[in-house]
């Protein structure tokens, strides 16, 4: 099975990419949906990061406040390891599994879709890797519009990640989102093509 490391910067919009592979058909293994389910109220990930972190970070209901743990965490990058480190290993450990048994499937091609695949070091684990690319300036203006912050706050949770201009040198596609979505959308599913023909 070839997989496919997709990956990108926050307001990149690697996730419209991930969408449009898995309407082509894609296998889909995304990170950020295997970290909310280990971040559910009651998961042993959940009794970590309230014990680490305290109460305040939950909300009515008891499920994590991302919003409030977020402001938190990209403002402190003591923080912010401090959350990984509980997270991240978790969330390597659901990822192998859930390669594993697409494997199992028989599928020629998977896409393992995951914002800090080359931070995390995952980028070693797949056959390719392709990059979401935008503009830092692009960036936080789908950050500023999507989640309705200041354009200072998404200068923060851009600074708080890799810069793209960085993550380049490890990238085997760069996919260009700087320009018209639908011109994005075309490449995308001709790369997508490809690497399943090639596969």
């Amino acid at each position: 099975m070839r997989l496919i490391g997709l990956t990108g910067g926050i307001g990149s919009g690697k996730s419209s990419v991930s969408r449009v592979l898995a309407q082509a058909g894609a296998v889909i293994i995304d990170a950020d949906a295997i970290t909310h389910d280990l971040e559910r109220r009651g998961q042993p990930v959940w009794c970590q990061i309230v014990h680490a972190f305290g109460y305040p970070v939950l909300t009515a209901d008891g499920e994590l406040d991302r919003k409030k743990l977020g402001r938190r965490i990209f403002s402190d990058v003591v923080e912010r390891e401090r959350l990984n480190a509980i997270v991240h290993p978790r969330v390597r450990q659901e990822i192998a599994k859930a390669i594993a048994q697409t494997q199992e499937t028989g599928v020629k091609a998977a896409v393992l879709d995951v914002p800090l695949l080359i931070e995390g070091g995952l980028y070693r684990k797949v056959d390719q890797v392709w990059l979401v690319y935008a503009e830092p300036e692009q960036q936080v203006k789908r950050i500023a519009g999507r989640d309705r912050v200041g354009e200072d706050t998404a200068w923060q949770r851009i600074r708080a990640q890799m810069a793209l201009s960085d993550k380049v040198a490890y990238a085997d596609v760069v996919i260009d989102n700087r320009g018209r979505f639908q011109d994005t959308e075309e490449v995308v599913l001709r790369l997508w093509q490809n690497a399943v023909a090639d596969a």
